[in-house]
């Protein structure tokens, strides 16, 4: 026989004070493709963007989803900064 409890279950509560408040609509710009979307955040911004005929905030990402290989299929990352240049370079003697 299966003994089940009472149906009486914690009920867990958030900490409360941890989560910020000042949540706003802001543009995320993915800068290897030009890719933007709109998305509720408080990351801290100093530029503007015009985005579907209104003004927000514009917070820059070097990689989305919408140009990550994981997500995309492809296998090559288009590199915005020259990091895997500079990497290639850096320790291609140490390759021999």
């Amino acid at each position: 026989m299966i003994k089940r409890g009472t149906g009486a279950q914690k009920k867990k509560q958030m900490k409360q004070g941890l989560h910020p408040e000042n949540y706003r609509p802001v543009v995320f710009k993915d800068m290897s493709n030009g890719d933007m979307f709109l998305s509720r955040s408080t990351a801290k911004t100093t530029e503007t963007v015009e985005f579907e005929g209104e003004t927000y905030p514009l917070y820059k990402l070097e990689i989305s989803n919408t140009s990550h290989p994981f997500y995309t299929g492809k296998s090559k990352l288009v590199d915005t900064a020259g990091r895997v240049d500079k990497f290639m370079s850096r320790y291609a003697r140490m390759k021999k």
